[in-house]
Parts: structure tokens; sequence; C-alpha cells
């Protein structure tokens, strides 16, 4: 059987069972992931801000489901872990924008696979009802 294990930073499939060690640097570089970007709403938020800067309420709109205080506190995290930007226009009357960062474009391939792996595992279920 076939496993994955990280080589040279990568996930890669090695025959055999993986190594204590190796797995628990799997376990961790994969709870380090989770920890900043876990959760239901933070990839959709970051997704939402990928056609260009959004006010808050435009970004709820977007996020189907997510209420202010949910969306508050995701902003929040998303700006303290460098996903997200906050742009005060101090115009009258202030304006606030979100922006997603440089940073955040490193997660394209992670969206990319997850979009991917979401649209096969719906096709699965709905086949096999």
């Amino acid at each position: 059987m076939d496993t994955a294990v990280i080589e040279d930073k990568r996930i890669v499939q090695a025959s055999g069972p993986i190594s204590p060690k190796q797995c628990q640097s799997l376990l961790t570089a994969i709870g380090d992931s989770l920890y900043v970007i876990g959760g239901k709403w933070k990839l959709r938020v970051i997704v939402a801000l990928i056609e260009g800067n959004k006010r808050f309420n435009e970004i709820q709109r977007t996020v189907d489901g997510i209420s202010a205080r949910v969306l508050s506190s995701e902003l929040k995290e998303l700006e303290m872990n460098g996903f997200v930007k906050r742009i005060v226009h101090t115009q009258t009357p202030v304006v606030v924008e979100y922006q997603i960062t440089d940073y955040a474009g490193t997660l394209g391939e992670v969206l990319q696979a997850l979009a991917d792996w979401g649209a096969k595992h719906r096709d699965k279920i709905r086949q096999e009802r």
C-alpha cells in the first residue's frame, strides 16, 4: 500500500509504512496549516477577495451564510496571519476595504487542489445515491 510522506517540503508517495518521525512531521505540518486556514470560512473569505477589494458588506453578501460577527473575527485572523490587508480610506464617509495580500497567493495550489477534490467528492456522492 502506498502512503504519503513529506520529502523536500512535498508530500510524495512511498511504498510501505512511514516512520514515526515522518508521521509526526506530516501531522505537524498539516496541523500548522489547519491552524491558520482551517475552519468553515477562512478560505471562502480569501476566495471572495480574489476578484478584487471588497467592503465588509460586499464580502458578507458574497460568502453566503456567514454572520457579521464571524466575518469580523475571520477578517481579523486573516489580517493577523498576513492573508488580508485592511485599507482605510479617510475621505468622508470613511470607507474600509479588504484586499488579499501577495502571501495569500501562496495558497493558489491549495485552493485549486481543494476545489478539484471537492468537485470529485460531490460527483462521487451523487453517483452513490
